[in-house]
């Protein structure tokens, strides 16, 4: 029997938000002329469950070619400059790994960012895959990315557990449209604990899975 967690990035293990946020800006002022956008207004629209990110962020309808290339351009050297591991994360890390719990991470964010902040942070090794948008045709709440994992694993639904932790209900209905477990953790962007299993630290998750 194996037991798989799939985690969330951002707001889950990695507090990103500093340099999400000055990337962000960067390219407001380089192509918009537009005054800076706080942490929290940024946090709390990516959290949206229904929003324009590209109106909010940059008062385009769509992201433009330009501003994407911006911001992917500035946010690969900014990226590394601030993300930290939330207090618990190493230790719930190490702790399902030393129970033999596969781990991987399913993020909306660009697989290429990704993997650079966990390299960054010392832990990239720790995950058995680590995919991004980028890698399937649909975002979360779309099943695709935790599907794409489970077959990485020949998941078994009738012998094998898995769940998906993260701070956003789009991780959550992800989980329920891949038909495994989910946690919403409550410490990283959202608060929101209207769900059926919740955590409120990241060994709260540990006792989730290995009971």
């Amino acid at each position: 029997m194996q037991k798989i967690v799939i985690f969330d990035m951002d707001g889950t293990l990695i507090d990103s938000k500093k340099d999400i946020t000055i990337s962000i800006n960067y390219v407001r002022e380089q192509h918009h002329n537009l005054p800076p956008l706080s942490e929290n207004f940024i946090v709390e629209a990516i959290n949206m469950h229904v929003r324009n990110l590209p109106k909010l962020f940059y008062n385009t309808e769509v992201y433009e070619a330009k501003d994407k290339e911006l911001f992917e351009k500035h946010y690969k050297e900014q990226c590394i400059k601030n993300p930290y591991l939330y207090r618990g994360v190493l230790e719930l890390l190490q702790k399902l790994k030393e129970a033999n719990i596969k781990l991987s991470i399913a993020t909306n964010a660009p697989t290429k960012f990704a993997i650079t902040m966990f390299e960054h942070l010392g832990v990239a090794h720790m995950f058995d895959m680590i995919i991004g948008a980028d890698k399937v045709s649909a975002s979360k709440p779309s099943p695709e990315m935790i599907e794409k994992i489970l077959d990485f694993y020949n998941f078994n639904v009738e012998g094998d557990e898995a769940w998906m932790v993260g701070d956003n209900t789009k991780d959550i209905q992800s989980a329920h449209n891949a038909n495994i477990k989910a946690i919403f953790a409550t410490w990283g962007f959202s608060a929101d604990a209207k769900h059926t299993v919740v955590a409120n630290t990241p060994s709260e998750v540990a006792d989730i899975v290995l009971k």
